[in-house]
């Protein structure tokens, strides 16, 4: 299972975000500095309002969702790369995430310590990145000084790294994070194996207060956070209150839905975040329906029906044959599988077919 860490500044509200996603109380949440040392781990269903409208279809009780894991790890500190506020143990946790979600105080108040004394949020980014950038930049040096010698002696692998690692070390010495560095598709592939923390997929959570929440859109915090995600890091911002979804924990679908129409918000900001995180990942569902449960699976962008059907079981990608597909929305529209299936909108697909997301699939197998 892919996992998603939650880093930031000290007291910017990380744990209560994780105990807020992953609906537990964990993670000790506390006014101070490293009230977090070893990370908290938590799985996380990613919420999915097709479920619902497939298991009427199916006919069935039981839906069974997606899930991701999502790891809290303690704030870092200026300095961290150099071992600053057990910097070094913390970045370790960062570089074992596959995605990172940075969360980011977007709010005013006096009674929560702020590690810089005042709240600006892009200086906290700033600080952030320039940790895991000066880290990833050690990462590097060392790596070109391990492959020099293989690359001397013209051995192919160590010249393709070589290569690329040149590239990426005058990008981060310019104080930019490696994802950002426009590489071939074949070079990201020999990237990714260099696990660099700023090559990793990063989407930023702007925690705002609960009385907030209404008019985020016009919070001047939460603006320049949006503005810097976008051209800094080409990625997006999406704001929460980790206050209000730690509320939300102990609330029941209607307490929780009515508490929300009191602040003048329609959703909680958890759902989004944990499905942009989903997407951010690289992962897709793909649906299974029937009688005894209506099931949403987990693949990866462009994976083909036999990868798909290995998810399952690796009988069904061993001896895959077939795969009987339909798309979500043309069975929803017809609002049965016998009156989807009467229009012809169910096909057979074979080996190379790729998944898309919300297809409704049953695989035909022989091993």
């Amino acid at each position: 299972m892919l996992k998603a860490g939650i880093v930031g500044l000290p007291n910017v509200g990380k744990s209560t975000l994780f105990n807020a996603v992953t609906r537990t109380r964990k993670a000790e949440a506390a006014n101070y500095p490293f009230c977090t040392i070893d990370p908290n781990i938590g799985i996380v269903t990613v919420p999915d309002a097709r479920l619902a409208v497939l298991k009427d279809i199916a006919k069935t009780q039981i839906t069974i969702p997606a899930a991701i894991e999502f790891v809290d790890i303690a704030g870092l500190v200026k300095g961290a790369s150099q071992g600053e506020g057990l910097g070094n143990k913390f970045l370790t946790h960062i570089r074992e995430v596959d995605a990172i979600m940075q969360v980011v105080r977007c709010f005013e108040d006096a009674d929560i310590h702020h590690v810089a004394g005042n709240v600006d949020p892009i200086r906290d980014i700033e600080t952030i990145t320039t940790e895991l950038v000066l880290s990833d930049l050690e990462a590097v040096q060392k790596r070109l000084a391990s492959v020099a010698k293989d690359a001397k002696r013209g051995d192919k692998e160590a010249l393709a790294q070589e290569s690329i690692l040149k590239k990426i070390e005058p990008h981060l010495n310019a104080g930019k994070p490696a994802l950002t560095l426009e590489l071939a598709p074949e070079e990201k592939v020999i990237s990714r194996l260099f696990w660099l923390m700023t090559d990793k997929p990063t989407i930023f959570a702007c925690n705002v207060k609960e009385s907030d929440l209404a008019t985020a859109e016009t919070n001047p915090h939460v603006l320049k956070v949006r503005e810097y995600a976008k051209n800094h890091f080409a990625c997006e911002a999406v704001v929460i209150s980790a206050q209000i979804e730690s509320d939300l924990i102990d609330l029941s679908e209607e307490e929780a839905t009515a508490f929300l129409k009191e602040l003048g918000v329609n959703e909680s900001g958890v759902g989004a975040l944990i499905r942009a995180t989903y997407h951010l990942l690289g992962l897709r569902t793909y649906f299974t329906a029937g009688e005894k449960e209506v099931r949403a699976w987990t693949i990866h962008n462009g994976d083909t029906a036999p990868k798909a059907a290995g998810v399952i079981h690796s009988d069904f990608e061993r001896g895959f044959i077939k795969a009987e597909t339909v798309a979500y929305d043309a069975l929803v529209k017809c609002g049965s599988v016998a009156a989807a299936r009467e229009k012809g909108l169910y096909r057979m697909e074979g080996k190379e077919y790729v998944v898309k997301d919300g297809d409704v699939l049953l695989f035909k197998f022989n091993v």
